[in-house]
């Protein structure tokens, strides 16, 4: 099971709920509920267990099945790079570079200290669809929380810079490149600050569980997904229940 706690969307829960608990006091809530939002934005990758950081695009559409509960769908595309080396790979990966690593030695063709560590470059997309709980009991502002279940693929390029190098990654990833998807699942949340009924900041952070690349890497591993930008919110607007 991970052992890293979901730090940033607890914070971000337990603001949402201390705002529901609050809710009582609140001198107005948002009268004007569109039933459909739409979201682009910047977004911020960083997986640290490989030293990731990425950068790109993200976008989300919704509908407001009520004015608590949502359903939607999430899209993002980034793209970063980072050093792959050998304590990151699976057992099995380690030996055999071990293996190749020796018999270049003992043909007196490895450097003295030499290092393995090969610059790579990778694009992730992710793709989500779910609900969400949304607590509009501010007018200037709205909260959510949801949870993240859904996919995520990532193209890893490898670009040796040494002729060993060059020779360990043709082992790895022969064609030149590795291709892989796995499932994601984990929470997530923010806040829209309201300009208008119909346009808003949103800012909003994921952190989700995953284990791309399993025949090569052998841990799996937390990403946090930080994005910002407006929403945009249109349709007719759902009623109070009397």
């Amino acid at each position: 099971m991970p052992g890293k706690p979901l730090s940033n969307c607890l914070a971000l829960i337990a603001l949402a709920l201390m705002a529901f608990d609050s809710s009582n006091q609140a001198s107005a809530q948002q009268k004007e509920i569109e039933r459909f939002d739409a979201y682009a934005g910047f977004t911020y990758f960083n997986t640290p267990d490989l030293n990731l950081a990425e950068h790109g695009f993200h976008i989300q559409g919704g509908y407001n099945a009520t004015r608590t509960i949502a359903f939607g769908f999430d899209y993002s595309n980034v793209s970063g790079h980072n050093s792959l080396t050998p304590e990151l790979l699976t057992l099995t990966k380690q030996l055999q570079i071990a293996t190749a690593l020796n018999d270049l030695a003992l043909q007196g063709l490895l450097p003295p200290g030499y290092q393995l560590s090969v610059p790579t470059g990778s694009t992730t997309q992710t793709f989500a669809a779910g609900p969400q709980m949304t607590i509009r009991h501010f007018i200037p502002v709205t909260f959510f929380v949801r949870p993240d279940l859904g996919a995520i693929r990532e193209v890893a390029t490898p670009h040796p810079g040494d002729p060993i190098a060059a020779l360990i990654v043709q082992g790895l990833a022969p064609s030149g490149r590795k291709i892989s998807w796995a499932s994601f699942y984990g929470f997530g949340g923010g806040v829209d600050w309201n300009a208008t009924r119909h346009l808003a900041l949103r800012v909003q952070v994921d952190q989700v569980y995953n284990h791309l690349f399993n025949d090569l890497l052998k841990d799996s591993r937390w990403t946090t997904r930080l994005s910002i930008g407006p929403t945009f919110r249109f349709g007719r607007n759902i009623p109070e229940k009397k």
